[in-house]
């Protein structure tokens, strides 16, 4: 089927707007490889589409299209200059003074006794039916993981995928009745999926040295009809709290044979209090400025509009939610498979794998009585007429709180006689200088805040929180609202230096299962020629760029990437 974007006379959907009215045809700029996507903007609002007519000046739009030879050179290669020598140089040790997960500072007394409270909510380990006094219920019917930091482990609570041998944070998990299962390093998953007594097999994609991903399915069986939501790893059958429960695992392998399976690695939102509450004016105005080195590239990348209210989602693989604690309530509905205020039904309600279940505590404490599994806990109020959020708000200020990666020394160019900090400054100079800084914008800056914590901060998240084609080579054919199958949002690099998988997929979707974890290839693989259905990457010219680097600069800017 023919996209909507490539038809015969290029009909580009405009960023500001998306429906499918107001569309620009720009027969020159399909000519010419382009695809003009220009907002329009005054007073620093997105203004609405008017048909035939745009309120950005012809002389921009011409000045856009006159680019000089070598940069259309660049626009239109059919294959990406490999000139590439830097290597890897591998994740950056994670010191105290620099190793991610630590929380901001400026907190006030209160909000720092969240410290602790939400390292233990997003550590713990969700059963079926709770236990006396213990507010762990709902897991499943069907779930991906038992705990956050089952995923959100590396480097720390709150991060991606934990690093191959790496140590766990937690040492067990514990089932009703007290038994401990040995946690390995690497993939959690595996100390979970026959725990307590399930009869799960593990899924064949997940790698005890691999990263932790979850599966998708962008259509439904016939192949035809969009599906494109998570299907559960793994069901509670079995289990020694899941009573009469009996329901079957997704048959992966025919969805992977048809084609029909992609994997999504596990986003960490370090930092995520500080990116949530930048300004959608100042990111408009980031993606309205140096448009002409954009397009000259052929770059243009869009937000994706929240449907409600048309602020600019932020969060996720493709800023397909808007605020930490709908990130997190979905999440927990989905990825745990535990219901909640936000999101409150099950996800299956087959028979006999709903709550209640017959082994909660009897005196009926904190077990699941009905939907949703998890809410507000008036049982423990510190002071009459106080209220004790349910487990996603909890979350959500847990991430609120989460500090941004620290930078680390970049590791010293010794083949070129640099020193550590000369590589660092040149490398960064390539960032600029090759236009990866045009997507990876450096730093946003905070707004006044009502946790005064937050307000008025640099936020050097290098992401311009846009969603971007990738092309067909990483498309996953799933959209998500105006994020269609090949376009995802700018990855912030902040905390890259300790990050042991990349890409959306871990690698495993482009890669024949086998996991991305050389940051180099993380690179070559933005890299993509468009076919009938996705258009080109639009960082293709960029990584021709980085093709043309020296030895040198090139190692240089992998060296100063893997000190973020």
């Amino acid at each position: 089927m023919i996209s909507p974007r490539m038809t015969t006379s290029m009909r580009v959907k405009r960023i500001d707007n998306p429906g499918d009215a107001g569309y620009a045809t720009r027969d020159k700029a399909r000519q010419m490889g382009l695809r003009f996507a220009v907002p329009e903007v005054l007073g620093g609002k997105i203004m609405p589409s008017y048909a035939g007519k745009s309120l950005v000046p012809k002389s921009l739009f011409r000045a856009i299209l006159v680019i000089p030879p070598l940069a259309l050179l660049s626009l239109t290669l059919a294959t990406a200059a490999k000139a590439q020598t830097a290597t890897d140089p591998g994740p950056r040790p994670c010191k105290p003074s620099d190793c991610a997960g630590g929380f901001i500072s400026g907190l006030t007394t209160d909000q720092a006794l969240m410290k602790q409270q939400g390292s233990n909510f997003f550590a713990e380990v969700n059963l079926i039916a709770g236990g006396t006094n213990i507010k762990r219920v709902g897991l499943g019917p069907r779930f991906d993981a038992n705990s956050c930091n089952s995923c959100h482990a590396g480097p720390a609570n709150g991060g991606s995928s934990l690093g191959f041998n790496v140590t766990p944070i937690a040492s067990g998990t514990l089932c009703p009745d007290g038994t401990s299962i040995t946690t390995p390093q690497g993939n959690q998953l595996f100390a979970q999926y026959q725990g307590c007594g399930a009869v799960n097999t593990m899924p064949f994609f997940e790698q005890t040295n691999g990263p932790t991903v979850v599966a998708r399915m962008p259509f439904r069986s016939d192949l035809v009809t969009p599906d494109g939501h998570v299907h559960q790893l793994f069901t509670i059958t079995g289990r020694s709290d899941a009573g009469t429960c009996n329901i079957q695992q997704p048959d992966f392998e025919t969805a992977y044979a048809e084609g029909n399976l992609i994997f999504r690695n596990t986003t960490p939102f370090f930092g995520g209090g500080l990116v949530e509450i930048i300004r959608d004016s100042d990111i408009i105005a980031n993606m309205m400025a140096e448009l002409t080195q954009k397009m000259a590239l052929g770059i243009s990348g869009h937000p994706n509009l929240n449907g409600d209210d048309g602020s600019v989602n932020r969060f996720g693989w493709k800023a397909q939610k808007r605020s930490l604690i709908l990130f997190n309530g979905e999440a927990y509905n989905v990825e745990n498979g535990i219901s909640n205020e936000f999101f409150p039904n099950e996800l299956d309600e087959t028979p006999g794998c709903t709550p209640p279940f017959p082994d909660g505590p009897a005196s009926g404490g904190n077990g699941t009585h009905g939907v949703p599994d998890d809410r507000a806990d008036y049982a423990s109020l510190p002071t009459p007429g106080y209220l004790m959020p349910g487990d996603p708000e909890r979350f959500a200020i847990f991430g609120r709180f989460l500090a941004a990666p620290v930078p680390g020394q970049c590791v010293a160019d010794s083949a070129f006689g640099e020193t550590a900090a000369q590589t660092c400054s040149n490398g960064q100079t390539q960032f600029n200088n090759t236009g990866c800084v045009l997507c990876h914008t450096q730093s946003f800056t905070t707004p006044p805040s009502s946790v005064g914590a937050l307000g008025g901060q640099q936020v050097n998240l290098y992401s311009d929180l846009l969603v971007h084609d990738l092309g067909p080579c990483d498309a996953d054919n799933v959209t998500q609202g105006s994020a269609t199958g090949d376009q995802f949002r700018t990855t912030p690099l902040w905390g890259v230096g300790q990050r042991y998988y990349f890409m959306h997929d871990g690698g495993l979707n482009r890669h024949g299962l086998m996991p991305e974890t050389n940051i180099v290839q993380a690179i070559e693989d933005h890299y993509c020629v468009g076919n009938t259905q996705y258009p080109n990457s639009e960082a293709n010219g960029v990584i021709t760029n980085f093709n043309n680097l020296s030895p040198m600069n090139q190692q240089d800017l992998v060296n100063f990437l893997r000190s973020l």
